[in-house]
C-alpha cells in the first residue's frame, strides 16, 4: 500500500553543508571576513551618516548657510576647471615622458615625487613656502625687488587657485603615468605609416593617439572627479579653508561642522556631493560597459 505524505509531512532536504562542495565551503569560509569587515567599516559608517543626516531641518540650515553656498561652488570650480587643466597637462606630459631617453627616464623619478611622497609634509611645505612674512617665496620677491610680498592666503581667489595648484601638483604624477600606459599600448607601425605620409606631431595626435586614449582619458577624468570630491588635503592643509571659510569645498566643510560640534550638518553637507557623485558614477559605469 503506497504512503501518500502532505505538504507538511513532506521529508526535509539534505542540510546545506552536504549540498556544497569542500571547495564552496572553503570559498565562504575565507569570504566571511571580508565580508565582516566591509559590513562593519563601509556599510555600517555609511548607513549610520545617512541616518544622522535624515533631518530635513538639516538640508534648511544648509541652505540658509552662505557658507554652504560657496563651498558648492568652490567645489564645482575645482571639478570644472581644476581637475580638466590637471588632466590635459597630463595628457601632453605622458607624450613627453613616453620617450625612450635616458634623462627623461631619470627626470620622471623626480616628476612622480610629489605623489609617491604623503600629502602632509608635501602640502605643509607649500603653505610654509607661501607665508607671508618669512616665506621662501616672499623672501626671493624682497631680495629681487626690495618690496615686500603679498600675503598668498589672505586672498579669497588667490588662495583657492593656489589650492587647485596644489591638488594639481600633487596627483598630476599619477594621472600622467596612467595616460603614459594608454600611449605605449598603440601600435608604432600606425606612427611609421603617418610619418612616411609626411604626418605632422598635430596630425599624428589627432588622428592617432586621440582616437586610440579618448576612451581611456575621460574614465580617467570622471574618476579623477569621483576621488577629488572626497579629497580635502589640497584645501584643508594649505588654507584650512580660509580665509573667513571662503574657500571651503564639501569635504573640507564637513570637517568645519566637526569642529562646530554640529555632526547632522556635517553629515548632511556629506550626503549634498551625492549629486555630484552619482552622475560621475553613471558616466564613468556607462563608458566602462561599452
Amino acid at each position: 500500500m503506497a504512503i501518500t505524505l502532505s505538504g507538511d509531512q513532506a521529508m526535509p532536504g539534505p542540510p546545506l553543508s552536504s549540498r556544497l562542495t569542500p571547495a564552496q565551503v572553503w570559498g565562504i569560509i575565507l569570504l566571511a571576513p571580508y565580508l565582516l569587515v566591509f559590513l562593519a567599516f563601509v556599510v555600517y559608517p555609511v548607513g549610520y551618516g545617512l541616518w544622522l543626516a535624515r533631518a530635513p531641518a538639516n538640508y534648511v540650515a544648509l541652505y540658509n548657510d552662505p557658507i554652504f553656498a560657496r563651498a558648492a561652488v568652490n567645489t564645482l570650480i575645482f571639478l570644472v576647471i581644476g581637475i580638466n587643466i590637471k588632466m590635459l597637462i597630463a595628457l601632453f606630459l605622458s607624450g613627453f615622458f613616453a620617450q625612450q631617453r635616458t634623462w627623461i627616464k631619470w627626470l620622471s623619478v623626480i616628476f612622480i615625487l610629489p605623489w609617491a611622497v604623503p600629502s602632509i609634509p608635501t602640502i605643509l611645505s607649500v603653505r610654509f613656502m607661501l607665508n607671508p612674512e618669512w616665506g621662501m617665496i616672499n623672501h626671493f620677491i624682497f631680495s629681487f625687488t626690495g618690496d615686500d610680498g603679498p600675503n598668498w592666503l589672505n586672498d579669497p581667489t588667490v588662495a583657492l587657485t593656489m589650492a587647485i595648484a596644489v591638488h594639481i601638483w600633487k596627483s598630476l604624477p599619477f594621472w600622467t603615468l596612467i595616460l603614459i600606459t594608454g600611449r605605449l599600448a598603440i601600435s608604432h607601425d600606425l606612427f611609421e605609416a603617418a610619418e612616411v605620409d609626411g604626418a605632422s606631431w598635430w596630425q599624428k595626435f589627432r588622428y592617432i593617439t586621440w582616437p586610440s586614449m579618448q576612451t581611456l582619458y575621460i574614465t580617467c577624468t570622471l574618476l579623477s572627479m569621483i576621488w577629488t570630491l572626497g579629497d580635502f588635503n589640497s584645501v584643508y592643509l594649505l588654507t584650512g579653508g580660509g580665509p573667513a571659510d571662503l574657500t571651503h569645498v564639501l569635504a573640507t566643510l564637513g570637517i568645519r561642522y566637526l569642529r562646530l560640534d554640529q555632526l547632522s550638518l556635517a553629515m548632511a553637507s556629506i550626503v549634498c556631493a551625492m549629486p555630484f557623485v552619482l552622475p560621475l558614477v553613471y558616466f564613468m559605469m556607462k563608458r566602462l560597459s561599452r
